[in-house]
């Protein structure tokens, strides 16, 4: 891997083409070069990258009377605050903004991946951090696969349009290199780029005194994949009454930690202390690293009948799922479909947080939904067994948004 040291990172010019969901044809933009101030944006923009989320935590007391029967002991009258991701210091209204701000001034942003077409096929690119996830990392110890969850981040968007990763590139950033710890972070991400069967290029380590804290490290990534045009997967033929396929995740993957970590904290456990009702610790199931969905979401494409795919993150259904839809069509959500893993009741039971706010910060268990005819649900449904499971989950509606049975 090309590594160098400095105060910051060259950036390259790029050209993006994506997909918008109200006009799923897909637009190519006529190349340009980035405006160094606004870097790349070539793909989704989610607030786990877009905003710090140890930014200054705002807290907005909703002021709820709970009973013994939904506080855990605590007295009726007790005046218990209701958590929002917000309220932890990150605001995907404000998220959405930047976006539709930034799209006056680069026609053509707003996909998962971003589009460059050469030849008959299609350059797919994305990039991507980890956001506060990495704090859990630093408080556990366990960093042999926070870059498994780099890439994940990445690799997860492009395939999202079909195409398959090619090579993924790294940057690492610290204070003060500690060589052995940077080795386990890069290690993981090693074996990220095995399990989505692409290649780790090169990269960028830079060591910023007085920038990070001592002992603490930022990461971020960018994969980059290809697709041949008439295979793109772009949303355009989606109808009622197609289904709505999930591949469950392996916890809560890597957006909402501002929000988790807030939850832990008020919770008065420790992260080693045990799940509750499971064989785990609290870091241990907050760490599990994001499931790199690749090689089983291009082997479900190639056998027909995909025609739209969301990576749940940031947004998790509420705003994931609308993006790949033509207008005036919704999804309709079946709750009681999958089993939602036990982190995630957890975390609303111990945070007070309401449904809606669970489903647009959260995966819910749910890492990637897949838009399929009828036909191709029965063989998926059919096949799905052990690591490659699968759920029916929902179908297409006319309408817009996203409702539950």
């Amino acid at each position: 891997m090309n590594t160098s040291f400095g105060t910051k990172a060259e950036l390259l010019g790029c050209v993006a083409v994506s997909l918008e969901p109200s006009n799923p044809k897909p637009y190519v933009s006529k190349p340009y070069l980035c405006n160094r101030r606004f870097d790349c944006f070539s793909k989704r923009f989610r607030l786990q990258s877009m905003v710090a989320e140890d930014v200054r935590t705002r807290t907005t007391k909703r002021s709820s009377i709970i009973s013994n029967s939904q506080n855990n002991g605590l007295e009726g009258g007790d005046m218990l605050e209701v958590l929002t991701y917000k309220d932890a210091g990150v605001d995907i209204d404000a998220g959405s903004e930047l976006v539709r701000r930034i799209s006056k001034m680069a026609p053509g942003i707003g996909g998962f991946g971003g589009l460059f077409p050469l030849g008959d096929s299609y350059l797919v690119a994305g990039t991507d951090g980890v956001g506060t996830k990495l704090k859990l990392a630093f408080e556990t110890g366990i960093h042999e696969t926070i870059g498994i969850d780099l890439v994940a981040m990445s690799v997860n968007d492009i395939v999202t349009s079909g195409a398959k990763p090619l090579f993924f590139l790294d940057y690492f950033a610290t204070s003060h290199l500690d060589v052995d710890l940077a080795e386990k972070v890069i290690k993981g991400i090693v074996d990220g780029c095995q399990q989505s069967d692409c290649t780790l290029l090169g990269g960028e380590t830079a060591e910023m005194p007085d920038f990070y804290a001592v002992g603490e490290y930022d990461l971020s990534g960018f994969a980059v994949g290809i697709v041949k045009k008439d295979s793109v997967i772009d949303g355009k033929n989606i109808v009622a009454g197609d289904v709505l396929i999930g591949l469950p995740s392996s916890g809560v993957h890597s957006n909402g930690f501002s929000l988790v970590r807030r939850v832990v904290a008020r919770s008065g456990l420790s992260l080693k202390d045990q799940l509750p009702g499971e064989a785990l610790t609290l870091g241990e199931a907050l760490i599990a690293p994001t499931v790199i969905y690749v090689k089983q979401v291009l082997d479900i494409i190639s056998k027909g009948g995909v025609k739209g795919i969301a990576h749940i993150t940031g947004g998790g259904f509420t705003d994931n799922i609308p993006r790949v839809f033509p207008k005036g069509l919704g999804a309709f959500i079946y709750k009681d479909s999958w089993e939602i893993p036990p982190v995630f009741k957890w975390i609303q039971e111990a945070g007070k947080i309401e449904d809606a706010e669970m489903r647009r910060t959260f995966n819910m268990g749910i890492g990637m939904v897949l838009v399929v005819s009828p036909e191709a649900s029965l063989r998926i449904l059919g096949e799905g067994n052990g690591r490659n499971s699968a759920y029916r989950i929902g179908e297409v509606i006319s309408g817009s948004g996203v409702s539950y049975s």
